[in-house]
């Protein structure tokens, strides 16, 4: 039987660094993960636990990586070489002192609750770090994300799956367009109208990748059948997101939100809402679940009739953290690229005005001119939305005649599902 395994691999589920931890704890060398005599006894910090000071030589209790707790022993300052913990260590304990005590300086000893809460940060920060490398890994858009919390102690949450791109549900089928266009340039020479004047509509985009319609007309842009290359001018939501963003713990009680950390320039591409297309039949019966919840991700499809719904609640992208403002800078816009049957649109963000670098992102749900309503009443939110602003929205549907004549824009509260997934 043996023989019949030539040549079969299997991944090992240990890290890295985990195989090395436990070379270290077995008190073994191995070349291949880089661990030798001369190094088998470094040591690595994982987190500080405590801090004290004794005759002006400060003390920290280290946690090392790769051993239990009981091994953490106290070290003076100079033996550590780990500025970055120790920077992030007293920018912690400083901003808990001024929340507790109104005073930043640290005292020589450190009370047990306030020791305790630094080790709950320090798991915090290790918690979010592993959660940002694994939206990272899983994104196929050039934008990278970043996650910060310096407002609480909640992690990653439990319930969630990044994609990129719709997830269908049963039932339901994504017809492939047929055909694509044939221009030689789609934004100064197009054929027939391109792809938008072969559905009757405008050209969306400026040279720039900016949208120039306004909302509530649909964008439809070139597709995987076109003669057109990757950087038509007509190809822009298709490319994902090109911004970095960053989820991060709004200080209001929002729970999540997402900021851009560069600007982005107005009518810009920002993100689409993505998550698992469904029935509206089936998108009334888990509405009601959520509402018991007190959280909804349900954005309605109804660009020309209510069939379909997106639930973003488990399966979704960055979308999914998203916020709403009654000021907001983010308008919906719905948009066909290789499927066109009109009760299936994407919805994309586009910047409704010059958004600067750290600004919060934000879209309205009682907007008009998108063509799509939602999310739903309810909170939009994973530890539950105190914005008293109501949390249904109808998009304006155009008449077709106007269209025609239109010339040339920890665990937190979410849904308690299984490590599995959702169970409806």
């Amino acid at each position: 039987m043996a023989e019949n395994l030539k040549g079969c691999s299997v991944c090992c589920k240990s890290s890295w660094n985990q195989l090395q931890d436990l070379c270290r704890l077995a008190k073994l060398s191995c070349p291949a993960l880089g661990i030798s005599k001369r190094n088998l006894y470094d040591f690595e910090v994982e987190y500080l636990c405590d801090y004290k000071k004794i005759r002006e030589q400060e003390y920290y209790l280290v946690k090392w990586r790769g051993y239990p707790d009981s091994e953490s022993t106290w070290e003076p300052r100079q033996n550590l070489k780990c500025v970055r913990i120790l920077k992030q260590f007293h920018k912690d304990l400083e901003r808990e002192l001024l929340r507790r005590h109104h005073r930043s300086k640290p005292p020589r000893h450190l009370d047990p609750s306030l020791a305790n809460y630094l080790v709950q940060k320090a798991k915090q920060r290790r918690a979010l770090r592993r959660w940002e490398q694994e939206l990272n890994a899983k994104r196929s858009h050039l934008g990278r994300i970043t996650v910060e919390n310096e407002v609480d102690l909640d992690g990653p949450p439990r319930a969630f799956v990044y994609i990129n791109e719709y997830r269908v549900g049963e039932g339901i089928t994504l017809n492939q367009v047929a055909v694509g266009c044939e221009c030689q340039d789609c934004l100064w020479a197009p054929a027939g109208g391109c792809c938008p004047g072969a559905s009757l509509h405008k050209f969306a985009y400026n040279d720039q990748g900016q949208v120039r319609l306004r909302a509530g007309l649909p964008i439809y842009e070139c597709n995987s059948r076109c003669r057109c290359g990757y950087d038509c001018p007509n190809r822009v939501v298709q490319k994902g997101i090109r911004y970095d963003l960053c989820i991060f713990r709004t200080d209001d009680g929002r729970g999540w939100g997402v900021r851009t950390l560069e600007k982005i320039r107005k009518n810009s591409f920002v993100m689409e809402y993505v998550g698992e297309i469904i029935t509206s039949e089936e998108a009334e019966r888990r509405g009601q679940i959520y509402d018991r919840q007190g959280a909804t991700y349900l954005f309605d499809l109804d660009y020309v009739e209510d069939v379909y719904t997106v639930d973003a609640a488990y399966y979704g992208n960055i979308s999914h953290f998203v916020n709403h403002s009654c000021d907001p800078n983010l308008q919906v816009y719905n948009v066909f690229i290789d499927n066109l049957d009109e009760r299936l649109p994407r919805i994309a963000f586009f910047a409704t005005r010059t958004i600067r670098a750290g600004e919060e992102l934000t879209f309205d749900y009682n907007m008009q001119g998108g063509g799509g309503r939602g999310p739903r009443a309810g909170t939009h939110d994973d530890v539950g939305h105190k914005d008293p602003s109501p949390r249904n929205f109808k998009m304006l549907l155009l008449p077709v005649s106007y269209l025609d004549s239109w010339t040339p824009a920890y665990p937190l509260g979410v849904p308690s599902f299984p490590a599995t997934g959702p169970q409806f």
